[in-house]
């Protein structure tokens, strides 16, 4: 596949400690000839975050920023920033530091190469900081049911790094506005067939006291919405 473009979507909601560094590091990430296109939502951050954005927004024009008037979730931030993708692939960059951007050439390949649509970056393939025991099994728990009940072998459903052509996301009806948007699109888009190739990536995983954000809760609303939507919607 000929890629002039990628687009990076950020969703972003107080992370004033990380998201200068994210841009940077996604600055230095070569892709060759190939073009970045950064797109950051921020989610009514409370934190400082916004601030720093919009100073960010003035000084780099290359950078499209959008400030959400209202918190919805990691969901809405994506869906608010579709709109705006110009690039043929896109990718899902959390703000946090716990994915490294200089897998995303990875990522990219398969896609390239024709031989997938979509790719996940797997946590469990890749070198990984020791993360939450809980986080592990709820995470083993989810790609369990994922793979019963679509048929698969992924490894890792709810990883933040799915890159994917921009014409699926387009194509795919989201309604998901929080973390819920992970099992929502992985499910819509096995139901639909796409080839997933999935790459080990690095990961380093945050403790609550750091800043991570999702909660049990979040894990049972996945288990729902993994079930709801293979036989619905």
């Amino acid at each position: 596949m000929q890629i002039k473009t990628l687009t990076i979507i950020i969703p972003v909601y107080n992370e004033k400690n990380t998201i200068n560094l994210i841009i940077e590091k996604l600055k230095k990430v070569n892709l060759n000839r190939i073009k970045k296109q950064i797109i950051i939502v921020d989610d009514c951050s409370t934190d400082g975050t916004k601030e720093i954005l919009k100073k960010i927004g003035k000084k780099d024009k290359s950078i499209k920023i959008i400030f959400k008037e209202k918190n919805e979730g990691k969901g809405a931030a994506i869906k608010t920033a579709i709109s705006y993708i110009k690039g043929e692939v896109t990718i899902i960059q959390d703000a946090d530091l716990e994915y490294d951007p200089q897998d995303i050439p990875k990522l990219l390949q398969p896609i390239k190469d024709d031989e997938a649509e979509i790719t996940f970056g797997s946590r469990f393939f890749g070198a990984r900081r020791a993360f939450l025991f809980w986080n592990y099994i709820a995470n083993k728990i989810l790609n369990f049911i994922t793979n019963l009940f679509y048929n698969t072998i992924l490894t890792d459903m709810e990883t933040c790094y799915k890159m994917f052509k921009t014409e699926i996301i387009k194509k795919i009806n989201i309604k998901a506005k929080g973390f819920d948007f992970e099992p929502e699109f992985t499910a819509k888009v096995l139901k639909k067939k796409y080839r997933i190739y999935e790459v080990p990536i690095n990961y380093y995983g945050r403790s609550y006291e750091e800043g991570k954000k999702i909660k049990a809760k979040d894990g049972f609303i996945a288990v729902f919405k993994i079930i709801w939507y293979r036989f619905f919607d």
